[in-house]
């Protein structure tokens, strides 16, 4: 339905509360209702120092070191970060840069662990089996220390989210199960295979942020995953204010701000945060990972990964070990031989391009998509002149003119881009994918913010050097002055010395 009738259903209550724009791409859900399989070791392990959003961590161990499943093998160096831990025990070889999953092909230091096939775990962190009585501020640190990161796709630093502020008290906790990217399962077979353990992280959350009220949204393509966990909520007699609700398919219904006005019909106004309305929104992948680490004593090492494409022998979906290397995760699955392919990391709407299959899993591989050629290139056609047709306005779900924003974005007049709301958008691609121009407008939109943030580190660094400048002037002419003082002080005793001994002369003189 377009935007404009869908607005106007609204307010005539023909309609419960529903995001304006979205689109309805085909979903190519090849991997749905498979059974997960472990994927076998990779001999060597990949560890990128950042894999979530803030600063990057800092290496504790050094070559030669052996090292365990889950041993803290980095450490965060700011409040946005978290620490990373080995995937498997082994041997580290080497830490330098490595390129990560990113459209830059940009290195960043790593930590390369030779596996020695022990799977030996670090036993250090004991499971907090009596949680209930435990004050949420340790509960988060316990989630801080293993390295929780959003698994949506995000990887903002979980403790983060959870932290308490009198002045936003959370009111209803949302329970993300949508995953409305084509093609990836991954959260779908989270909540197939592991309802009980996603329903318990989820009372963890709610014990932490002090609420009883929550809602585990899903789409209806993914009917046997709510009858799944309304079957395993059933069983449990400590979430009776939390309910199961069955949204319609749409992209992108799993954004954040999309979500959270669809279930309560509040909008997260820009620039502030889904806890300024009283509400906290975690996807099921962390929330399970949440429960790992509270009641297993686990740092996140592993995660749940949908390996799909047209071009895959054997789509299906994995438990994978950060840092292995795709190639290794490729060959499970039946796919060694990459010519005439292209991958993609995550779903192609919001995925990034790799340029070759020798970069490790991290924290946000959601997916590892091999599409053909054709197929890739039947979805990027070259760019032709927009001609306001307005399609992208339509299918914009935080109600932008992405048309208008790419030409500011594209003739560098990011001023003007920002007040267009430029950082609103949040890169779901449903402008680019209805565009009859085939413009890539998030592209363009990328370009635009990275270049305000260079901007702004820029503008930050004048400052700061502005302000050291200013206060070594100020350092200086207060040194100036002092000696300038001191030289007075002396100048003035020493005169004071040799008129005293004048005097003095001159009265005894008088007097003989």
């Amino acid at each position: 339905m377009p935007a404009m009738l869908r607005n106007l259903a609204q307010r005539l209550g023909m309609m419960a509360h529903s995001f304006v724009g979205g689109i309805h791409p085909p979903q190519h859900k090849l991997s749905a209702g498979l059974k997960s399989e472990l994927c076998p070791l990779a001999p060597l392990h990949i560890m990128p120092m950042k894999q979530h959003i803030g600063v990057a961590c800092s290496p504790l161990v050094a070559v030669g070191d052996r090292v365990l499943r889950g041993q803290k093998i980095a450490k965060s160096e700011g409040y946005v970060s978290v620490p990373v831990h080995a995937p498997t025990s082994g041997r580290v070889v080497r830490i330098g840069d490595h390129a990560i999953p990113h459209p830059s092909g940009m290195g960043i230091p790593s930590i390369f662990i030779e596996t020695d096939g022990d799977d030996a775990v670090d036993e250090s962190l004991a499971p907090l089996a009596d949680w209930r009585s435990m004050e949420p501020a340790l509960l988060r640190e316990r989630v801080r220390m293993c390295g929780l990161a959003g698994l949506g796709g995000a990887v903002f630093p979980t403790f983060i989210k959870l932290v308490q502020d009198a002045r936003f008290p959370i009111e209803t906790v949302i329970l993300n199960g949508i995953e409305c990217e084509p093609w990836l399962t991954s959260d779908h077979c989270l909540m197939l295979e592991y309802a009980d353990e996603i329903l318990a992280g989820l009372a963890i959350i709610m014990h932490m942020v002090k609420t009883d009220a929550a809602i585990i949204a899903i789409e209806d393509n993914k009917a046997d995953a709510a009858a799944v966990l309304q079957q395993a909520l059933e069983a449990r007699d400590d979430l009776a204010d939390v309910r199961v609700v069955v949204l319609p398919t749409r992209y992108p219904q799993g954004g954040e701000k999309q979500l959270i006005y669809t279930l309560t019909g509040r909008e997260v106004p820009a620039g502030k945060l889904p806890m300024h309305i009283g509400v906290l929104c975690q996807n099921v992948g962390t929330t399970r990972a949440l429960y790992q680490a509270v009641m297993q004593g686990r740092p996140l090492t592993e995660r749940m990964v949908t390996v799909s494409g047209d071009a895959m022998p054997r789509p299906g979906n994995l438990l994978v070990r950060i840092g292995t290397p795709m190639r290794h995760v490729f060959a499970q699955r039946g796919l060694d031989v990459f010519e005439q392919v292209r991958l993609l990391h995550g779903g192609p709407m919001m995925g990034e391009l790799l340029r070759h299959p020798d970069l490790p899993v991290v924290k946000s591989t959601n997916g590892m998509l091999a599409m053909r050629e054709p197929t890739f290139m039947a979805a990027h056609q070259p760019e032709q002149p927009c001609i306001r047709c307005g399609h992208c306005s339509e299918a914009c779900p935080a109600g932008l003119v992405p048309n208008l924003l790419a030409d500011q974005c594209r003739s560098d007049q990011f001023e003007r881009a920002e007040s267009y709301n430029l950082f609103d958008c949040i890169e779901c691609g449903a402008c680019s994918y209805v565009c009859p121009s085939h413009i890539p407008l998030v592209h363009y939109f990328r370009y635009g913010k990275g270049q305000i943030a260079q901007q702004r580190r820029e503008k930050h660094f004048a400052e700061e050097s502005r302000g050291r400048s200013e206060a070594r002037e100020m350092r200086i002419e207060q040194e100036k002055q002092a000696r300038a003082a001191r030289r007075s002080s002396v100048r003035a005793a020493h005169v004071g010395q040799s008129d005293d001994g004048s005097a003095d002369a001159a009265g005894e003189e008088k007097k003989d």
